[in-house]
């Protein structure tokens, strides 16, 4: 079992940073899993079950959704859609997760997200730093901006931004098909 892996698929932090500041403050909504975070913990939708009409129903990772759509917010961040169309599976829920200084997400785990279960959690950081602790199965993850990594997060995993900027990662569900079945054996696991 892969634990974490970082892809051979780097992305332009500018080009990131440029459509984040396309998103307007009042579209970042709550996280609706209060209980698994302290502080402040904001998540928008760029790809989401289709036919949702409430921001909570774009952002929720539905597990029985088989039905995706993407959103009006994306087409307003040009780079974003084509980070996504470099990934030549199908794709599930897309968000932008937006964890402000002084904030953690508790240890928690996720379920049905790991290679083995046929759908994966890919995390493209869009702004980070050395202050932002990633820990996933009690090891410590360290992402840089632009990078493009697998997690199992199916393995108990925590975040704590201890920085004074904010930290924003791209997080895209995606179904395992041929292509990311390749792309994982070309790739080297970190663990």
């Amino acid at each position: 079992m892969v634990k974490s892996l970082q892809l051979p698929m780097q992305f332009d932090s500018t080009l990131l940073h440029r459509d984040l500041e396309k998103i307007g403050d009042t579209e970042w909504i709550p996280h609706f899993n209060t209980r698994d975070y302290d502080g402040s913990w904001h998540v928008v939708a760029l790809r989401g079950s289709a036919g949702a009409v409430h921001p909570v129903q774009a952002i929720y990772s539905d597990p029985t959704t088989t039905k995706f759509a993407d959103t009006e917010l994306l087409s307003r961040c040009p780079y974003f859609k084509q980070v996504l169309s470099r990934f030549q599976c199908p794709l599930k829920s897309v968000r932008l997760l937006n964890l402000q200084p002084g904030s953690i997400i508790k240890e928690h785990t996720d379920y049905n997200l790991g290679f083995e279960d046929g759908e994966v959690r890919i995390h493209v950081p869009v702004l980070t730093n050395q202050d932002v602790e990633f820990f996933l199965a009690g090891k410590r993850i360290m992402m840089q901006e632009g990078e493009s990594w697998y997690l199992n997060v199916n393995l108990p995993h925590r975040v704590a931004n201890r920085s004074s900027t904010d930290r924003v990662h791209l997080i895209l569900d995606c179904v395992v098909n041929d292509w990311m079945r390749t792309f994982f054996q070309e790739s080297v696991p970190e663990n």
